[in-house]
């Protein structure tokens, strides 16, 4: 019976990956739908993380929560839900998830200090083969860096151009809202043919990419939170349903390295 089951969830899981493999293979376009509930979405959130809220860290807002980031865990959950909202005939979703991590014995400006390092984020996060500062006019960045995203059918580069606004709350609480200006994807990265197509054209693995953060120094470190709202494109129900819980291990896994990337540079 043991035996059966495993073949069975076996034949389920090729027929699943060749499922979506094959959906990989066609373009998805964005849609001026898909735009518009993207940019209701994160007006909201910029609403939500400029107001003067208590308490300032999502981890205060639950005891047990904020237990497991004191003794060194990285909490990542969903927003709300399951992490997921599809807009309407946008073919497109929208993924939204928070973490937050403690880092003991460093101050706010070493921390600050590794999140603007953008020339070096390169070397400090993965899947980002290349970064570059653009410009800087006082707690306002923009750069530009290149995502990696390789978890088996799910795969592409595109090149991404951020905005960064950074607020000082109080000498020991900061916030940053970062937007995505730009992204488009590269085809055939680092061959000969290499190119950039056009914006909203190609698999459609990632068409906006927003990250909110706030930081706070007390309890002898920083606490470090991000909240992370992505745009894709949808996929047909069967394929989506079968794999939901990759493309929610996508999410987790994804601001969980962000996390620990930028707790160990700001430790070095």
């Amino acid at each position: 019976m043991t035996g059966a089951c495993c073949y069975n969830l076996d034949v389920t899981r090729t027929f699943t990956i060749l499922l979506l493999a094959a959906s990989s293979c066609l373009a998805a376009e964005l849609k001026p739908e898909a735009i518009q509930a993207y940019d209701k979405y994160t007006k909201e959130i910029d609403a939500r993380w400029t107001a003067n809220k208590t308490p300032f860290l999502w981890a205060d807002a639950s005891p047990e929560r904020l237990a497991k980031v004191k003794k060194g865990d990285i909490v990542v959950e969903p927003w709300k839900g399951d992490g997921d909202t599809f807009p309407p005939n946008s073919s497109a979703s929208i993924h939204d998830w928070i973490g937050s991590v403690f880092i003991p014995g460093v101050t706010l400006q070493k921390v600050l200090g590794a999140l603007q390092d953008y020339d070096h984020h390169k070397s400090i996060y993965p899947g980002v083969p290349d970064s570059k500062l653009l410009t800087h006019n006082g707690n306002d960045w923009t750069y530009r860096r290149l995502r990696q995203l390789n978890n088996g059918p799910v795969h592409g580069v595109f090149r991404q151009d951020f905005a960064a606004h950074y607020q000082e709350v109080d000498p020991t609480r900061w916030i940053c809202l970062t937007h995505t200006t730009l992204v488009d994807e590269i085809e055939d990265y680092g061959k000969p043919k290499q190119k950039e197509l056009p914006v909203g054209k190609g698999s459609g693995y990632l068409w906006k990419l927003n990250g909110y953060w706030r930081l706070e120094e007390r309890d002898g470190g920083v606490y470090l939170e991000c909240e992370s709202t992505t745009l894709t494109r949808g996929l047909p129900p069967i394929i989506g349903a079968l794999f939901v819980s990759s493309t929610h291990a996508l999410e987790r896994d994804g601001l969980t390295d962000t996390l620990r990337a930028t707790r160990d540079a700001a430790k070095k």
